[in-house]
């Protein structure tokens, strides 16, 4: 018997497929169609075992959809601007597109060996002119909407990279890169009007049914719809130069105005930096302010730090009573009006402010069963449901009441509205750096922004950029940013920002539908293709890149260019893939395969491989290069072949949860791929013939349509590991009725069981199902066979195992026949020696029999 072999058989397979162009999307108006789509890698320059987990999770999907008759595309490309590359170069001095394509070539050859079913005449790179020239023309037709406008907008600045960061690019205030104190400075930047589309954005995600709930809720919780009361505060002496209409507030709690302790402004409101103009002190706070927390996050843990304006304004219900008007760090410009009013005994943060200052604490809630003589905050704010007391006109009421009381009174006297906030902000897509789309507008000293016109496009990035230093390459290249004004002619300069790359993966899965097509996107493809069936990604992407593809994808519906108003009806966010870490003594990170661990009992201990010296054993983590934690896929293909790892990380645990990357894991998956393939070389070339009347062949051939029907179940509900367990049990079946002992009977049940194995394994492990398909005299290629039917029949058990309970209380299980009517079951289970046991001593007053799946007996 012959050895598996996969370093012969994986490579042949994978050049069969290639040479029948067996996974080439084609638009089949008589089949359904079938979009699986992974979240395309940006090119770093090496998989990783996350990498193998990813595109395997949707490469299962993808075969089995087209083994079950679909049209499928299942395409593949790169995320290949951003700031990676632009540090290589500054780094190690090479060019950022060769690095890219180097990369993208390394990688592409990856994933090749993997064997995915991906269709890669689709293949592009978001860097391809061919790619951001048409997203140019994408980026005009929303300007030419309204979409897209240009203002100035406070922005995180990194003064040594000179460039601006995202929230997330700044670390304990330090520009991630560069280690420096991050500025706040204010700058003329491109933004989408992604808040036109909040309702939409909120009310959809109800639609998304196929998505996971925390992802829904992650999504409508960043957008932030509230509704609430904007509210003029009018100031108690004369109103400050442009505040005549009053200190303009939005709450969400007017229920709480009679606990106001003060109003407070952000501090890059307008009235704060009116104050600054004649205040050094508050110049001095505000200056702080801006080197402080950046995140939401952050701000929210940070210390509440104020100062005090010496501005004062009047309580709407109640002229004599006079609420100082604060800076305070922790309240954000970019929500509502930046300025609040403050009710320290029913928010956290006033709370703490209040605290720290001296300000008063008033409770207008009362907590049901409280005492409204003795209730006190301390230092916990109460945020609950309850009576409004200490408040006026609106005590008695309970919060939803009182709110809606507050907001018409409010209105009656003319000094505000009910309103709905969100905490979205417009989207801020500009960033000052040369490797990336640039934006397809002129700045002309006669005719101001100037947008290109379709025929100028594209907008390429020159060849020759600069990253030996810090800042945006395309500004200060000498030649490039001059051009002429496409309206008068005259002397302009190109805009030198380029487009974040969340835009480039806003519409990508659009373009995969014809990345070939003159437009953008070619709407009948788009329309036979789209949505995306099956979107597989990291649950990082739940909010902001999935939030941008909705928003995109309903600006381009409104464009014409999309049928479609959602872009991926299912979503799966998968587990990550874990190692143990490794250290020496010294701190330094080590490689799995520096390190030799050794087992004592319980104990484990781990050495230098080397030298013997004594290596700290960490936490179990996210395979990351920082960590030095990675496995290279390669080394494993190597050794085992690509199947068993694509099994171990298929097979280890539930797809949505993590996966700890085992040495034992891979190889346990390796014997079973020989296991597997002994099996189906012991068969007899000549064993397909007619199932004869044989008791265990009659038992291997239903455990065959059960199996089937198993693995069906378990790949459309994403319980990979519960279908490979299955096969893992039918196999010992088929070891316990070997071919060399087998009657003719069992013979011909070997053979539709072999004939519908292969099969079920093809998704999970392609090159063995391919080996084994053609072992067994399977016609053609597997990939182009269908998926094994089973028989409804032969899939009900003939024999129902029941759980028997006796006053709640589980006391034993007895089997009757499938579907036996509940007079019959009875009648068992009071035969039952056992049960009969446990009901000594007491009158059974019921019986109570749920069909083929419980009993339940009422004694006393």
């Amino acid at each position: 018997m012959a050895r598996y072999n996969p370093k012969e058989t994986e490579p042949r397979w994978r050049q069969r497929w290639e040479e029948a162009q067996a996974f080439r999307a084609e638009r089949s108006p008589g089949r359904p169609k079938y979009y699986v789509l992974e979240m395309f890698p940006y090119p770093s320059g090496r998989l990783h075992m996350g990498h193998v987990r990813n595109y395997a999770l949707g490469d299962v999907i993808a075969r089995f959809k087209r083994a079950r008759g679909f049209s499928v595309l299942h395409p593949m490309g790169w995320d290949a601007f951003g700031l990676p590359a632009e540090n290589a170069a500054m780094e190690r001095g090479v060019d950022p597109r060769a690095w890219t394509y180097e990369n993208i070539e390394r990688m592409r050859a990856e994933l090749k060996q993997l064997g995915l079913a991906i269709d890669w005449s689709r293949e592009f790179a978001t860097c391809d002119v061919g790619y951001y020239g048409q997203q140019q023309a994408l980026f005009l037709e929303l300007y030419k909407r309204g979409l897209v406008y240009r203002r100035e907008a406070t922005v995180n600045w990194d003064p040594v990279d000179q460039t601006v960061l995202a929230n997330e690019q700044v670390v304990d205030g330090l520009g991630w890169r560069s280690g420096a104190p991050v500025e706040k400075r204010k700058l003329n930047q491109w933004f989408l009007r992604i808040t036109d589309y909040a309702d939409q954005l909120v009310d959809d995600l109800e639609t998304l049914d196929r998505w996971p709930e925390k992802v829904r809720l992650m999504q409508e919780n960043w957008i932030g719809r509230s509704k609430g009361l904007r509210l003029a505060f009018r100031f108690a002496d004369t109103p400050p130069e442009g505040f005549e209409r009053g200190l303009e507030v939005y709450t969400t709690r007017p229920d709480t105005l009679f606990g106001a302790a003060f109003v407070g402004v952000a501090p890059d409101h307008p009235l704060a930096e009116l104050a600054a103009r004649s205040d050094p002190k508050a110049a001095a706070f505000i200056e702080k302010c801006r080197h402080g927390a950046v995140s939401e996050a952050e701000i929210e843990t940070q210390e509440k730090e104020g100062y005090a304006t010496g501005l004062y304004v009047t309580h709407p219900f109640d002229p004599d009573w006079k609420l100082e008007v604060w800076i305070a760090n922790f309240i954000l410009m970019d929500y509502g009006t930046g300025a609040i009013f403050a009710c320290p005994a029913h928010d956290q943060r006033d709370l703490d402010f209040s605290r720290k200052y001296g300000l008063p604490v008033k409770p207008v809630v009362l907590p049901p069963g409280a005492d409204p003589a003795t209730f006190e905050v301390a230092e916990e704010a109460y945020v609950g449901p309850g009576a409004i007391y200490n408040s006026g006109f609106l005590d008695g009421l309970d919060v939803e009441a009182a709110k809606a009381a507050a907001i018409a009174r409010v209105e009656a006297q003319g000094q505000g509205a009910g309103a709905t906030v969100y905490r979205l902000r417009d989207w801020g897509v500009a960033r000052q750096r040369g490797w990336g789309c640039p934006i397809p507008v002129v700045h002309c000293a006669k005719c101001g922004v100037v947008p290109l016109p379709k025929t100028a496009l594209p907008v390429e990035l020159p060849a020759d950029l600069d990253f030996g230093r810090p800042g945006n390459a395309l500004a200060r290249h000498p030649t490039w940013k001059r051009t002429t004004c496409p309206d008068c002619a005259g002397p302009a300069e190109r805009e030198t920002d380029t487009l974040d790359t969340f835009v480039d993966s806003s519409w990508y899965f659009a373009r995969f539908t014809d990345p070939h097509a003159a437009e953008p996107i070619d709407r009948q493809a788009a329309d036979f293709w789209m949505p995306v069936d099956q979107y597989i990604g990291g649950i990082e992407h739940a909010v902001l890149h999935l939030l941008y593809a909705r928003f995109m994808t309903k600006a381009l519906a409104d464009e014409g260019r999309l049928s479609v108003r959602e872009p991926f009806a299912g979503l799966f966010t998968q587990g990550m893939v874990t190692h143990e870490t490794y250290r020496r003594q010294s701190g330094e990170w080590l490689e799995p395969g520096e390190v030799a661990v050794i087992a004592e009992g319980k104990t484990r201990r781990a050495r230098l491989a080397a030298s013997g010296e004594p290596v700290v054993i960490g936490d179990v983590e996210k395979m990351s290069k920082s960590k030095r934690n990675t496995v290279a896929p390669e080394e494993i293909f190597d050794v085992y072949g690509v199947d068993a790892a694509r099994l171990f990380v298929l097979s280890d645990s539930p797809p949505e949860r993590d996966v700890q990357w085992t040495t034992g894991g891979v190889q346990g998956a390796w014997r079973f791929v020989n296991r597997v393939w002994e099996e189906f070389d012991s068969q007899p070339k000549d064993a397909a013939g007619a199932l004869a009347d044989d008791e265990a062949a009659e038992r291997l051939r239903i455990a065959t349509h059960k199996l089937t029907k198993a693995v069906t179940e378990a790949i459309e509900t994403f319980h990979f590991n519960s279908g490979i367990a299955r096969l893992y049990e039918f196999l010992n079946l088929l070891k316990a009725n070997p071919a060399n002992r087998a009657s003719p009977g069992v013979l011909a049940a070997r053979q539709e069981a072999l004939s519908a194995f292969a099969r079920l394994i093809g998704p999970f492990t392609p090159h063995l199902a391919e080996e084994c398909w053609a072992r067994i005299g399977g016609e053609g290629m597997l990939v182009e066979a269908p998926w094994p039917a089973f028989d409804p029949e032969l899939t009900q058990d003939a024999i129902k195992v029941l759980p028997v309970q006796v006053n709640g209380k589980r006391r034993g299980e007895i089997t009757a026949p499938a579907g036996a009517e509940a007079s019959e079951v009875e009648k068992i289970v009071l035969d039952d020696p056992e049960i009969a046991r446990r009901l000594e001593g007491l009158t059974v007053r019921k019986v109570i029999v749920v069909k083929d799946r419980i009993v339940n007996i009422v004694a006393a």
